[in-house]
């Protein structure tokens, strides 16, 4: 799997050193550099290609929505995840249009980039691994880059990577499982990967059957339903 290189452009010294610290812990990633300012960043973009930013948008020569906006007319495939104190909704509708990743307001919560960044892996290994994609692949990127984090009242007990996770098992419609082989797919409990199953049955995700295998012993499959979770 290809390391992601990440692009921190941040003017506050400690809170970009902690961006790169915090950055450094996660195995997939790399934090190839650090600038505090519009200048640079426009400079060092087109030769390190970064794939990740983490970008600030109030900076010393301008603000970082300008830079975002300039990407899109560019060939480079950089994405960016916005952190923050800009929480006025001209910036937000902006970063929206333009295709952020994603837009965390500061004070920064670690919890929340983490599953971000956890998103962006699952985003960015989807696009690695298909030349061609079917309906099932473009629902799939269009749903990790639009994450809804809200917990919903009927999903008590369910947490959203875990459910994540979950799902991206089922990312081709021909994928069939059982309890065992999902709970050993994602290294959780079988009691675990049961819960999350039968909510995915539930919510019309996945659908189960009964099959009786090779010695009669009846246990339960697990198949994607065509209605999005």
């Amino acid at each position: 799997m290809r390391d992601i290189d990440v692009l921190i452009v941040e003017d506050e010294v400690r809170l970009a050193e902690i961006h790169a610290e915090f950055i450094r812990k996660n195995s997939r990633f790399r934090a190839i550099n650090v600038t505090a300012n519009l200048t640079d960043a426009r400079k060092l973009i087109p030769v390190l290609k970064p794939h990740l930013l983490l970008l600030d948008n109030y900076l010393p020569d301008g603000k970082g929505i300008e830079l975002l906006e300039s990407l899109v007319s560019s060939d480079l495939a950089t994405r960016v995840i916005f952190i923050t104190a800009a929480s006025d909704m001209e910036t937000c509708s902006k970063a929206i249009r333009y295709g952020a990743f994603d837009y965390i307001i500061k004070p920064v919560s670690y919890e929340r980039l983490q599953m971000t960044l956890e998103r962006y892996v699952r985003f960015f290994d989807s696009q690695q691994s298909q030349q061609q994609v079917n309906q099932h692949h473009v629902d799939a990127l269009f749903n990790l880059q639009s994450k809804d984090f809200r917990q919903d009242k009927h999903t008590k007990g369910i947490e959203e990577l875990t459910l994540q996770r979950i799902k991206d098992v089922f990312l081709s419609a021909q994928e069939v499982h059982t309890t065992e082989s999902v709970a050993r797919r994602i290294g959780i409990s079988k009691t675990t990967a049961r819960r999350y199953l039968e909510f995915c049955v539930e919510k019309h995700f996945l659908q189960a059957e009964i099959s009786y295998g090779r010695i009669g012993r009846p246990e339960r499959v697990y198949t994607k339903q065509d209605l999005p979770l």
